[in-house]
């Protein structure tokens, strides 16, 4: 008898663990009704863009002289919106950091303005000597010239 209740006890989790629970049908029907009316909707988009494209083609064609002027227009001053806000955009920007900088706010890569301008101020002092030095031994060497002459 114990061996009965030990055999009918081990095959029911193992029952249990093989039979779909009601919320993972629930779950299996409910994306397979998704997906079926995505792929429904996706059929019916497809040809309704066919078939307006079939209607619509044959007028292009017959308007195309007026569209195509129209839409280089339509597209040339678009981007020169664009163009013209994205350009005063940066330059809001740039003034914006400009003044944070000057006011010694510290702005981001401020950092690296000052290292650099220590830099090429360090290399016009040593163009600076060395044109001084340069002019000192030019002199010189005009001056020893003129005392042997």
């Amino acid at each position: 008898m114990s061996d009965q209740t030990r055999s009918s006890a081990m095959a029911q989790p193992l029952q249990h663990q093989t039979s779909p629970t009601t919320r993972k049908t629930a779950k299996f029907l409910t994306a397979t009704v998704l997906g079926g009316s995505a792929l429904v909707l996706s059929g019916l988009t497809l040809t309704g863009t066919i078939l307006a494209l079939t209607v619509a083609t044959p007028l292009f064609v017959l308007f195309s002289p007026v569209l195509v002027p129209a839409l280089i227009a339509t597209l040339m001053i678009g981007s020169g919106f664009l163009l013209s806000g994205g350009c005063g955009a940066s330059a809001l920007v740039g003034f914006t950091w400009l003044y944070k900088y000057v006011t010694g706010k510290r702005p981001v890569g401020s950092g690296q303005i000052d290292y650099m301008k220590d830099e090429i101020s360090g290399k016009a002092r040593d163009v600076k000597d060395f044109v001084k030095d340069q002019a000192k031994a030019g002199q010189n060497r005009a001056d020893q010239e003129i005392r042997r002459a």
